[in-house]
This record gives structure tokens, C-alpha cells and sequence, in this order.
């Protein structure tokens, strides 16, 4: 089954529930959560959750080793096939969709990451005016261009790499690999906006409260200002121990990222096919119980 929904709706606490109800086991799907030691940010579950039930893809790289959403992709499809194998309910929660589509729909084999072509259009987007790339994603393939925001920097240079790499249009390479062996139940969380952006206010808050400078400071000195620390909540404690950010004005950037986010998450989640909506929170008695029937009527 698959559990999705905008961060802080409470797939960890559903997760679990159903988990230890159906014997499953948790394949997270987050993309901060991968990588080791960026705990507080990512609001992984924690020790004691992870004690409860057995979790996949949680501190599989450090910070400064790239992770795809293609290499998460054979992580998971590897795991789901091992928790399968043993008779285990295979539950993926998380909220990255990328991860998510790149799991059930698979990904296009474009051809190898270009680290020198990368470089110099990078070097060009700095030096020309802010929409240069998408420009240039427009002349070399419209029909991807107008699916790509013109600020989505990784993406473009992604999609202008594949274009003069494979010597054709992005939307012409395009081979997918569908998971397959599997009958996908999704169960999408939709609690209500506004509590669900109080309770985004307070999850920022304890988790700065809880260490998040130290832990982003700790980071920083040992893998240097690598990508992965561009991730909401670590953006704005990198800013605070610059001192570009108070710590009060760092929270309320971290908390109105997570507001945003909440919300083109649900927005991406809504274009997902054939989900079970349940407008609430994952802690909420009611959730369990509808998520419950539909992972009884699923296993029947």
C-alpha cells in the first residue's frame, strides 16, 4: 500500500498503526530522509518508532553522495520484493512525489549525468538573465519546457542535458519501467488546511527547539555546504548561523516553507490515479479505521 499526504499530516503515526495491525513493513519515501545523520530536519521516525516496526530506505548515503530519485527507485522496488518475500505488508509513506511516481511508474533511461555539460550550463545561468535556461529548454523541446517551472534550475539542466546528450527532445526519450507484481492501495491524507498549517507551526518550532542549529552546524563542518543541506528547515538554520536570519526570523521561514510545501504536495498527490482521500490527520481514531477497512478489503 502506499500512504501519501503533505508533510504533517501523520503518515508516521498511520504507518505504524497499520503496520503492526496487517504485519507490514515501512519503505519511506523522503528524500531528506535517506541520508544519515539529517535527523530533526526531515522529522525522521524516530529510534523508538523505528524499533516498533522494521523501515527501508531511512540513512541509506551521507549528505554529500548523490541520490536520485532513479537510485531510490531500485532501493525500494528491492525492498518491496523482500518484504513481500517474507509474507510482510509492504507500506510506502512519505511525501516526496517524485520518489513516489519513480517507484510506481519508473523513470525514463535518459543517458548519464554530463558533470561537465552541467557545469558550464550552470555557469551560463549565473552570468545570463534569470529565465536563460528555460529559454533554452523552450528552443530545444516546447513540448517538456511547458511542463518544467522556469525556476526548477535541477530540472532544466536535467532536461537540456538529456536533449544534446541523446540528440533529441526530452519528451522523445521518455521509456518508462512500471512497478509491476504488486496491487497498489493509495490512501492519501487531506486534513483540514488550516490545522494542518497550525500543527506545520509547531512541528518547525520543537524541532528547532529540539537542536536543528547544532545538528545543521554538525553537518556543515563535516561535509562542507553540500546539496542535500538545501532542504527546508536546514536552508533557514544555515541562514540563522550565517547570521543572514535571526533565530526567530529563521523559524517563521522554515514554518511558512512547510505551509508552501503542504501545499504543492497535495497539489501533486491530486494527480495521482485512484486514491482513497480521508480528510483527516493519521493520529485520528476515524483515519485509522477507514485506512483499516481499505487494507482489510485490499488483503481479502
Amino acid at each position: 500500500m502506499l500512504l501519501l499526504g503533505p508533510t504533517g499530516s501523520g503518515k508516521t503515526a498511520l504507518s505504524l498503526a497499520l503496520g503492526e495491525r496487517f504485519g507490514g513493513e515501512i519503505v519511506s519515501c523522503d528524500s531528506v530522509a535517506v541520508y544519515r545523520g539529517m535527523d530533526l530536519g526531515s522529522a525522521k521516525p524516530s529510534a523508538e518508532e523505528r524499533a516498533r516496526l522494521r523501515h527501508h530506505l531511512i540513512d541509506v548515503a551521507n549528505p554529500d553522495q548523490p541520490f536520485t530519485a532513479g537510485e531510490y527507485s531500485r532501493q525500494a522496488r528491492t525492498a518491496l520484493r523482500e518484504i513481500a518475500g517474507r509474507g510482510k505488508l509492504p507500506i510506502v509513506t512519505g511525501g516526496t512525489g517524485l520518489y513516489l511516481r519513480a517507484l510506481t511508474e519508473g523513470l525514463f533511461a535518459g543517458p548519464e549525468r554530463q558533470t561537465e555539460l552541467r557545469a558550464r550550463l550552470e555557469r551560463s545561468r549565473q552570468k545570463h538573465t534569470e529565465n536563460w535556461l528555460h529559454r533554452v529548454h523552450m528552443r530545444l523541446d516546447p513540448a517538456s519546457a511547458a511542463r518544467i517551472h522556469a525556476n526548477d534550475t535541477p530540472k532544466l539542466i536535467r532536461a537540456i542535458e538529456v536533449c544534446l546528450a541523446a540528440r533529441k527532445p526530452l519528451s522523445e526519450v521518455l521509456a518508462r519501467d512500471p512497478l509491476t507484481g504488486f496491487r497498489l492501495l493509495r490512501i492519501g491524507l487531506n486534513p483540514p488546511r488550516q490545522a494542518l498549517y497550525d500543527r506545520l507551526n509547531r512541528r518547525c518550532a520543537a524541532i528547532f527547539a529540539a537542536g536543528l542549529i547544532d545538528e545543521t552546524r554538525g553537518l556543515l563542518a563535516r561535509y562542507g555546504p553540500v546539496k542535500a543541506l538545501d532542504s527546508l528547515g536546514y536552508r533557514q538554520a544555515l541562514a540563522v548561523l550565517a547570521g543572514t536570519l535571526s533565530l526567530e526570523d529563521g523559524i517563521a521561514a522554515a514554518q511558512q516553507g512547510h505551509r508552501n510545501y503542504a501545499k504543492r504536495q497535495l497539489t501533486w498527490f491530486r494527480r495521482e490515479p485512484e486514491v482513497m482521500w480521508i480528510a483527516g490527520f493519521g493520529d485520528e481514531p476515524e483515519t485509522l479505521r477507514a485506512a483499516a477497512d481499505a487494507v482489510r478489503d485490499l488483503l481479502t
